[in-house]
């Protein structure tokens, strides 16, 4: 029989270890790196455009290339939630005064078991934060995408995708774009577009995404 002190060592550990993993303070060397880079890199005088959230938008690495109309910031970091998005909403968003943000934040949060209320009140409030600074800034949500790794919760991202185009639908200046139906077949998930890993998309999956972000960036 495990003895009541080693279960309070175990739930101790449990909550430091769960506290840790929402802690923004986890991304500080990351985002460091990400506001050095664009140091040097970001050009004020230029229409800019940023992509940011989750790891989704990170390895999309190409995506300068991909619309070089504009100065595209990719202020993306794996692994981030929406409260760390809205912990470091000023380094990541409003530094660059964008004309459009394109936010995918959710998929983690999700996978964590945060409740889609509290996701999309910090959504919200990085909404405010960027229409304080600028009203006119165009934001574009991003549906939480399907995965082979989290195709288990797929009841919970379509309850969620359906409560944040339901909030794009309320404001002039927000828009929501569907990643989610065009990544399946039937009723399946197309599984052509992914990695190793069943999380992360290959080029496949990411030239599904610029077909369906397009419309939102021109």
């Amino acid at each position: 029989m495990v003895k009541a002190g080693t279960l309070l060592i175990l739930l101790l550990l449990f909550i430091s270890s769960s506290s840790w993993s929402q802690d923004p303070a986890r991304f500080q060397e990351e985002i460091a790196d990400i506001t050095t880079r664009y140091d040097s890199l970001y050009d004020k005088s230029k229409a800019t455009i940023v992509f940011t959230g989750s790891s989704s938008i990170r390895t999309w690495e190409d995506l300068q290339k991909v619309y070089p109309d504009y100065q595209v910031v990719n202020s993306g970091f794996g692994g981030s939630h929406a409260s760390d998005l809205l912990a470091y909403s000023d380094e990541l968003i409003l530094r660059f005064d964008p004309l459009k943000v394109f936010i995918y934040e959710g998929d983690n949060d999700l996978a964590e078991r945060k409740r889609p209320r509290k996701i999309i009140k910090d959504l919200q409030s990085i909404l405010e934060k960027i229409w304080m600074e600028n009203p006119r800034t165009e934001v574009v949500l991003i549906a939480a995408k399907p995965s082979l790794s989290r195709w288990h919760l797929r009841r919970k991202f379509k309850r969620f995708n359906r409560k944040i185009e339901r909030m794009a639908s309320k404001h002039p200046s927000l828009a929501f774009a569907d990643v989610w139906s065009v990544m399946l077949k039937g009723e399946k998930i197309n599984k052509d577009l992914f990695i190793e890993d069943g999380l992360h998309m290959n080029q496949k999956g990411y030239d599904i995404w610029k077909q369906v972000l397009d419309p939102f960036v021109k």
